[in-house]
């Protein structure tokens, strides 16, 4: 969040960047990045602006009604309030006319998960005499990185979540083994309630398929069309979930088999595999060497490796996003060439996922997720121990 000890950073980075200030932008939660770093909670119903200028005290424009998303806003530091559209475009005029300053937007929408001002907006600064850039590494640096505590809460979870996918997958195949198989929905419920006794929390899933239905990346079991998983099945377990009170989230997915696996299902998991180690094999050779590195290059990496083994067509998405300190799927730089063309680099203290997958439509999905964390000289994988076998129940 901006606060007067958080400022002098930001400014440095400004400065660095040969910009004016970063003007923020809200108006009904559609920027969350402004909304973290203001420290607003709630609906912002009307428009605000803040400028975080390279040198002196930020700024703020607010509407007069709307007081109460400021409480975090320091004292110290000037509101400045409007009623009507032209009070607001003058204020802005002032804050920003002449001045080079970077806002939450994209050219081309490049990183949709950055491009957060609408166009309107943009022309409206714009008009104002402004030059608006990419404030993306801005958001990487101030917004994205995680502190030491959350990167110790991460790693907690992710041991934590780690077990819990060991632990639902030796019960389904007890209860395979036992003539009483149990549906993916019913083992949903079961993970859910192991975070609860763990003290986590997750705001929505696991994902629990079973061979066909793991084709989809984005399966949902329901309880009004149950899939009772039997012998001869893949199932592929997602889940994800952190900390309560402020924790970073942990995302893994796993990949079990009830029976011994066909070849084709064991070539399938080694392609991913072997994908999922190449991103992560490039990625720890560069940021241990000291070379920059974005995320594309390693999504390249992934890439090549299920291209090569004759699936790059059925590798539909991302090998990974941001997690970030607030959010599971994050603002800061992605492990993608693919979806979007995010050039960020991964600097120290950012986090994300790496998750190659094949999906083979009325078939077969398979998806190996872990999680890492670039450190000052080292990249940092969780869990501890990621899976290099398919589990055979």
């Amino acid at each position: 969040m901006l606060t007067p000890e958080s400022l002098p950073e930001i400014q440095r980075l400004l400065v660095d960047a040969n910009l004016d200030g970063w003007l923020l932008y809200d108006f009904r939660g559609t920027n969350a990045i402004a909304q973290g770093l203001l420290g607003f909670e709630g609906l912002v119903t009307r428009r605000i602006f803040a400028l975080i200028p390279r040198e002196g005290t930020p700024i703020g424009i607010a509407h007069a009604i709307e007081p109460n998303p400021w409480v975090h806003w320091p004292k110290a530091w000037p509101v400045r309030t409007y009623t009507g559209w032209r009070a607001l475009e003058a204020e802005v005029h002032a804050l920003v006319a002449g001045k080079r300053v970077a806002m939450e937007y994209s050219a081309g929408d490049a990183i949709p998960y950055l491009d957060r001002i609408p166009a309107g907006v943009l022309e409206m600064v714009r008009a104002a005499g402004a030059t608006v850039v990419c404030s993306g590494e801005l958001v990487a640096r101030m917004y994205a990185t995680w502190t030491p505590s959350q990167l110790a809460s991460h790693m907690r979870a992710a041991e934590q979540i780690a077990f819990i996918a060991h632990e639902a997958v030796a019960h389904a195949g007890a209860m395979v083994a036992d003539g009483a198989p149990i549906a993916e929905h019913q083992l949903q419920e079961r993970i859910l309630a192991a975070f609860e006794r763990a003290g986590l929390e997750t705001d929505h899933g696991p994902d629990v398929a079973a061979s066909e239905n793991a084709a989809n990346p984005h399966y949902n079991p329901t309880a009004t069309a149950p899939r009772f998983l039997q012998r001869g099945d893949t199932l592929l377990i997602d889940l994800w979930a952190r900390e309560r009170n402020g924790g970073v989230y942990a995302d893994q997915t796993w990949m079990a088999s009830f029976g011994a696996p066909s070849s084709r299902v064991v070539t399938v998991w080694e392609a991913v595999r072997d994908a999922r180690d190449a991103a992560l094999a490039l990625l720890s050779s560069r940021i241990t060497s000291g070379v920059a590195v974005h995320g594309g290059e390693a999504d390249d990496a992934a890439r090549a490796i299920i291209t090569a083994r004759g699936f790059g067509s059925q590798f539909w998405h991302r090998t990974g996003h941001s997690i970030d300190a607030r959010d599971l799927h994050g603002s800061g730089p992605q492990i993608d060439n693919l979806e979007s063309r995010d050039d960020r680099l991964l600097i120290p203290g950012v986090g994300f996922s790496i998750e190659p997958g094949i999906y083979l439509p009325g078939e077969l999905g398979v998806r190996s997720e872990v999680n890492a964390y670039v450190g000052e000289d080292a990249l940092l994988v969780t869990p501890t121990t990621p899976q290099r076998d398919l589990m055979v129940m």
